[in-house]
């Protein structure tokens, strides 16, 4: 008979015992008892590897390697519930997809094993209570990692060591897949080994002491996992499951135009690829593949599932998708999408998709030699509009939800390690992303306030105060209108991880050069949001009144051949003018326009890289990007 939550209680007082406040201590203090107050989740895991002789550091690091320990109780949208991240395997779509409904790919990668309906079974809880009860659904891990040991006739409870554990750990992976068991595996010993502490979003206080641990690797063996590698269509690292879910280059009409969904190049020997690209797909796993295999849509390089992290890639390597809106940045880069909705991103971005995605990022940096910073690896919403009139439309995902500072923590590109003390003019934003909570509105009724909960950025106000205006994206919003709170408008957010040049400080108050503007942000000593840097920054040529700003590298036109039409050079709307001054991102940017118009690769003056001699810069002018050409500018090394 399954226990229900009414029915927890009882069981709670049982399990923890010693670990936890007694049961007449909980009636006369409900702040004592599980759930509550910020030790709860402590207490929690401690009564659970005391009931099923589980290592305590073990099931906290599994925990951690899962979820962080965080809890969004009751409800989750990638599958993954509780601190343990129990996976509800048959959990539908959480939302419609992007228009061609939910039937799955015919190539679609495997289900997610389902971990909670497993739990329930174990510990004789329904599926509710292991959902939305921290106690139930910590006791549901360990149950599994239990009932694992001792299915592989391993040592359990006082008779076992935190490296015994080590097959029963690569098993909570969910994985079928040995290479990718071992890689979750070898994540939450080295969990263990360095330890870790944080304040959950939830508000528990939970911390894991570093300890020495042996872990048994040839245990793995005993689980009878596949040691099929990656498919060799695959460019994918070992410890990763990536499936090939192939984006059909294929006719879709009669004209030399008509086909879809990408195009044919010869990365990286030409054009050369130089980024990667942060996206959240605004469907379901399912609708997303879906929509990557009509010929009709578009593609992109990889997409990675929410609930466990699986990898599905879609196109090789040496060609283009159509992801980031914008050709020239297209042809430089790699796109991943992230299953999830960038407006309740905090319900999908789950700690898998993040490992999986950051293993994978990796993987392709060292391979295409890719710095591991924010001006080569970056969201979908820091791309410019080619020219004015597409600004304002420009896509504003991964949104504010995803989690920067931890992403190149996971990278081994930590965002804090270039500060320099002393440094004057360029800052990092760096605000904290969980307890950084910003007033953001309407992600799911329009103009109402948005859950709580962590954000990677800081608003931009006109002037130093926090009841000034937001300042103005004059991209966005021709009018000069300030710019709101909305979840999708970027216009006055200095994100994390960027990089700006300092305009003028007062008091506990600083301003950065923004999309032509002064934007002030909170930045008390005491509590800084932002961390002094070095580098370099760019001012306007001696002589020139302003400089123009660009939303792409385009060759000179003396650089087209005959037959390939030169590429319209726009400049953006924004006003680069003296006594500005904007942060350097990259001073290699390439400079050429990749000609790839007609489905036939023999078609004459097609397929064809067209490269430049003029120079650009990539510079932080926004919250967005843009390029300056290296003539009308003077780089200056920062103080």
């Amino acid at each position: 008979m399954r226990r229900s939550l009414a029915s927890l209680g009882a069981v709670a007082a049982v399990a923890v015992g010693m670990a936890m406040a007694s049961p007449a201590a909980q009636a006369a203090d409900p702040a004592a008892s599980v759930g509550t107050d910020a030790g709860s989740r402590e207490r929690a895991f401690a009564a659970a590897a005391s009931e099923y002789g589980v290592p305590r550091t073990v099931l906290e690091a599994v925990s951690y390697a899962q979820t962080r320990w965080d809890f969004n109780p009751g409800h989750s949208s990638s599958g993954g519930y509780g601190p343990m991240h129990l996976v509800d395997a048959d959990l539908g779509s959480a939302a419609e997809g992007k228009g061609l409904g939910d039937a799955p790919a015919a190539d679609a990668p495997a289900p997610a094993a389902d971990t909670l309906g497993r739990a329930a079974s174990l510990t004789g809880f329904d599926e509710d209570a292991l959902r939305t009860d921290e106690l139930a659904n910590i006791r549901g891990g360990a149950a599994l990692l239990a009932a694992t040991q001792q299915r592989l006739g391993l040592p359990t409870g006082a008779g076992s060591t935190s490296g015994d554990w080590y097959a029963a750990v690569a098993d909570a992976s969910g994985s079928a897949q040995e290479d990718v068991a071992a890689a979750f595996a070898d994540d939450t010993y080295s969990v263990i080994a360095s330890g870790a502490s944080r304040r959950t979003v939830d508000g528990k206080d939970v911390s894991l002491a570093p300890s020495t641990a042996s872990p048994q690797k040839g245990q793995i063996n005993r689980l009878g996992l596949t040691k099929k590698a990656n498919s060799s269509q695959t460019d994918c690292p070992p410890g990763l499951a990536c499936d090939w879910v192939p984006a059909p280059y294929a006719k879709t009409g009669p004209g030399a135009g008509s086909y879809g969904n990408h195009d044919l190049a010869s990365r990286p020997t030409s054009p050369k690829i130089t980024n990667i690209v942060i996206h959240n797909t605004e469907a379901s796993w399912d609708t997303t593949l879906k929509l990557v295999s009509d010929p009709t849509y578009l593609a992109w390089n990889y997409s990675l599932r929410s609930s466990d992290g699986r990898i599905a890639q879609h196109l090789e390597p040496k060609d283009v998708g159509w992801h980031a809106g914008n050709w020239y940045v297209n042809s430089h880069s790699i796109g991943l999408e992230h299953e999830g909705f960038a407006a309740t991103g905090a319900q999908w971005f789950s700690e898998p998709m993040y490992r999986s995605s950051a293993r994978l990022v990796r993987y392709l940096a060292k391979k295409y030699d890719i710095p591991l910073d924010m001006q080569h690896i970056f969201g979908h919403d820091q791309i410019p509009g080619v020219a004015p009139g597409n600004v304002a439309g420009m896509h504003w995902d991964p949104g504010p939800y995803w989690n920067w500072e931890h992403y190149f923590q996971l990278l081994g590109a930590p965002l804090q390690s270039h500060g320099v003390d002393g440094a004057k003019d360029l800052v990092r934003i760096l605000p904290g992303f969980d307890h950084n909570v910003q007033a953001v509105t309407s992600c799911t009724t329009a103009g109402q306030a948005c859950e709580p909960q962590g954000t990677n950025f800081v608003y931009l106000h006109t002037t130093p105060s926090e009841s000034a205006p937001l300042v103005n994206d004059i991209g966005r919003k021709p009018s000069g209108t300030p710019s709101t709170t909305s979840v999708s408008d970027i216009g006055a957010r200095a994100q994390a991880g960027l990089t700006f040049a300092v305009a003028e400080r007062q008091g506990d108050w600083t301003a950065i050069w923004f999309n032509g503007v002064k934007g002030w942000f909170h930045n008390p000593a005491s509590d800084p949001t932002a961390i002094a840097v070095g580098g370099q920054y760019v001012v306007p040529k001696a002589g020139l009144a302003k400089v123009p700003v660009y939303g792409r590298a385009y060759p000179e036109a003396s650089a087209y051949p005959a037959g390939i039409p030169v590429q319209a050079l726009a400049p953006l709307q924004y006003q680069f003018t003296v006594g500005q001054r904007y942060a350097v991102g990259d001073l290699t940017v390439p400079t050429n326009y990749y000609r790839a118009t007609t489905y036939s690769l023999d078609t004459p003056n097609d397929h064809v890289d067209v490269v430049g001699q003029d120079r650009y810069y990539q510079v932080s002018l926004g919250h967005r990007f843009a390029y300056v050409r290296a003539a009308d500018v003077d780089v200056v090394t920062a103080r």
